[in-house]
């Protein structure tokens, strides 16, 4: 592998890739395998002429112990979109645009999950800071089942120039937090807005909190007081769309 690429896995990841337009440097297939959605993926190898070869079982575990269901493709590395440019072409294509903040999420699955969720809700761009947060990795984009390849992220230095930029144009400021008075369904998402959602461990900072035009929790009547982290924000993401459809 180059200094200038990276794997990613699993037969979704790859379509989308595909789909997408990605550079490929190279698909490897382990041989014997006959199901399906590998023959799918298979001949949209062959339909782009993509460099690929067929390799024993034991070559891909080498690169992953995670269920590749044997396809693992280098690609050139995945990058991430400018952050004033991707909000200005929102802001001038949609009035009522959706955008997604994460506040140093560090586990990559819930990023990949995230970024899954929002591509189903038509957020229309993710912001991250670039210090103390999960990397977009090859975990993150098997996760996100290729979401990764068409849902701009965006890295900032700081999310709070992020949300001044973002008031400034406009943009109502949501915070996703359990120490919230009000709840979620108190927030009109019909409005263009941006759902701050926290770190796993210790949830939003205090300065992007003061810096939110609201705060807002859910409900909770189990004996548990809060979700993980990429099921709260799927909750969070589906009653905008619910407000949206109505």
């Amino acid at each position: 592998m180059t200094n200038n690429s990276q794997y990613i896995y699993g037969i979704r990841a790859i379509q989308e890739a595909i789909e997408s337009g990605t550079d490929f440097h190279k698909i490897f297939l382990q041989k014997g395998v006959t199901s399906p959605l590998f023959k799918a993926l298979e001949g949209q190898i062959h339909d782009r002429k993509i460099p690929h070869s067929y390799v024993p079982a034991e070559r891909l575990q080498r690169i992953t112990t995670q269920n590749h269901q044997g396809a693992i493709a280098e690609i050139s590395e995945v990058g991430y979109a400018d952050f004033e440019e991707t909000i200005e072409r929102i802001l001038q294509a949609k009035e009522h645009p959706m955008f997604l903040l994460l506040d140093g999420l560090t586990d990559v699955r819930n990023f990949g999950a995230i970024l899954r969720t929002a591509s189903c809700t038509e957020v229309d761009a993710v912001i991250v800071p670039k210090q103390g947060m999960a990397p977009l990795n090859k975990d993150a984009i098997k996760t996100s089942a290729g979401a990764a390849f068409t849902l701009p992220v965006a890295r900032v230095d700081h999310l709070k120039d992020a949300v001044y930029y973002l008031k400034s144009s406009g943009v109502q400021i949501v915070s996703a937090t359990e120490k919230a008075d009000g709840h979620i369904y108190d927030v009109d998402f019909k409005k263009a807005s941006a759902i701050i959602m926290g770190s796993e461990d210790i949830g939003i900072h205090p300065s992007l909190l003061k810096l939110s035009d609201s705060q807002a929790k859910l409900p909770m009547s189990g004996n548990i007081a809060s979700l993980n982290v990429s099921v709260a924000c799927g909750v969070f993401l589906y009653e905008a769309v619910r407000q949206r459809l109505d």
